[in-house]
């Protein structure tokens, strides 16, 4: 079956008021993820593409990321993902979002994109993916299975949640609010304890790059370690390693910071971070940075509506809270051990 004789495009614009309608843009589609879980309200925008409830949003930019998600509600989104609705005497739109949400159509996806920097694969290409589809009786039995599963998982998504919320817990616990430093801690700017440095070693043919795109909103988690010839990497880069710690700039309430294991080369809207081993532990660092109380600082200081930045004099002159180094070690070996729990 090709997809497009079971599903089409849909495409309607606003032409009205947008008030009340939720706006989903491409970073609110979470890689491999089947739910609609983060979007937008009362938010300045300039998109005009409607999508209604049980559609499929799917991400044409660097289809790699597998963004693909079911609309929960009615609502406007990016000029980047293309809405897709069953044809309902074809294929059961409850089993629609497992035949878009697979690896098979974004390989597809990926193999007929076409740009450089940011690839897109279009409709027209898209709707030739073809694809093994049985008759409506087996599809309900084959929605009610992968829906049960959806559930399980979801479960179990719920309690690493609630792990990376006890690291949250601790963390204040121990340190008290990294913003107001009500405990009394000493302090220094964050550019005397952890400046922006770049890694200065060598590197072999293959680099890992980093982009935004690739690192797990709240968790830091790298989606996929893209590799590269050395020889394409181009444009606003830097290079770090395993002693740094990367922490996004833009769209702070995304709250992106990473702990990388290897060195490599990352997006310039990522601050390259090398902490004084003397006076900061990087999980340390990457705790404080991720906390609920840094994050909204960060976000309440952010300048521009469409894409908020955070402002690099204040980031560099921030009061960074210094625990003595030995319980930031015992703090990290606690997360160390968490995280094992977790995997």
């Amino acid at each position: 079956m090709r997809l497009g004789d079971v599903v089409r495009e849909y495409k309607e614009t606003c032409k009205g008021s947008k008030d009340g309608f939720p706006i989903v843009g491409l970073e609110h589609l979470i890689p491999e993820e089947i739910n609609l879980k983060m979007w937008d309200e009362e938010k300045e925008n300039t998109f005009t593409k409607m999508f209604r409830k049980g559609q499929v949003l799917f991400g044409r930019r660097r289809a790699y990321l597998k963004k693909a998600a079911v609309a929960p509600f009615d609502g406007i989104c990016s000029g980047d993902i293309t809405v897709i609705e069953a044809i309902h005497d074809k294929i059961l739109p409850e089993l629609l979002p497992f035949i878009i949400q697979n690896d098979s159509l974004f390989n597809f996806a990926v193999g007929n994109s076409a740009g450089s920097l940011s690839p897109r694969v279009k409709w027209e290409n898209l709707k030739n993916y073809e694809f093994n589809l049985p008759d409506l009786a087996e599809q309900k039995r084959l929605a009610e299975l992968l829906w049960a599963a959806n559930d399980a998982k979801e479960a179990y998504k719920r309690l690493l949640t609630l792990t990376d919320d006890l690291v949250k817990s601790q963390f204040i616990e121990m340190f008290g609010c990294p913003v107001t430093n009500p405990l009394g801690w000493e302090t220094s700017t964050m550019m005397r304890v952890a400046p922006e440095t770049q890694y200065k070693g060598d590197f072999n043919s293959d680099v890992w790059l980093l982009n935004l795109d690739m690192i797990e909103q709240n968790t830091g988690i790298v989606i996929d370690k893209v590799m590269v010839s050395i020889d394409t990497v181009k444009g606003s880069v830097f290079t770090f390693d395993k002693d740094y710690v990367l922490y996004s700039k833009l769209r702070p309430y995304l709250n992106k910071v990473v702990l990388p294991d290897d060195r490599g080369f990352a997006t310039s809207e990522l601050i390259p971070l090398k902490p004084d081993i003397n006076l900061l532990n990087r999980v340390f660092l990457a705790c404080l940075l991720r906390s609920d109380q840094f994050v909204e600082y960060a976000t309440k200081l952010s300048g521009g509506s469409r894409m908020p930045r955070v402002p690099m004099k204040e980031f560099r002159n921030f009061p960074c809270i210094l625990p003595p180094i030995n319980l930031q070690n015992q703090f990290a070996a606690f997360v160390q051990q968490v995280d094992k729990s977790k995997f």
